[in-house]
């Protein structure tokens, strides 16, 4: 079975930085279209942004500049960079992953994390 396990939330103060990691397991990762979304309650599910399986990577206007998406390929991790971080990050994030780019990127892909909290104090 396809597995992500995100890890490395946490509360931090704002100008702060975290690193999460998405663990990847049950297929393989390099056909993988992946992303990160966020959801902060009552409020909508937003992409943070995504990496083709080309490495192109694409970013929320919201968090350009401030987030960095990557693979580390050998130990099948997605890597979320986060510096500068603002309390609007406050949110549960979400790892995802579709073979199919437009499905991820609409929030419909077929693979999500249970998600870990990340919260920024002011």
């Amino acid at each position: 079975q396809v597995q992500l396990v995100e890890s490395g939330g946490g509360s931090v103060q704002a100008g702060g930085s975290l690193t999460l990691s998405c663990a990847v397991s049950g297929f393989f990762y390099d056909s993988q279209n992946m992303g990160w979304f966020r959801q902060a309650p009552g409020k909508e599910r937003e992409g943070v942004g995504d990496i083709d399986t080309d490495g192109s990577v694409r970013y929320a206007d919201s968090v350009k500049g401030r987030f960095t998406i990557a693979k580390d390929k050998a130990n099948n991790t997605l890597i979320l960079q986060m510096n500068n971080l603002k309390p609007e990050d406050t949110a549960k994030y979400y790892c995802a992953a579709d073979p199919i780019l437009w499905r991820l990127q609409r929030g419909v892909a077929s693979s999500w994390g249970q998600g870990t909290q990340v919260t920024v104090s002011s």
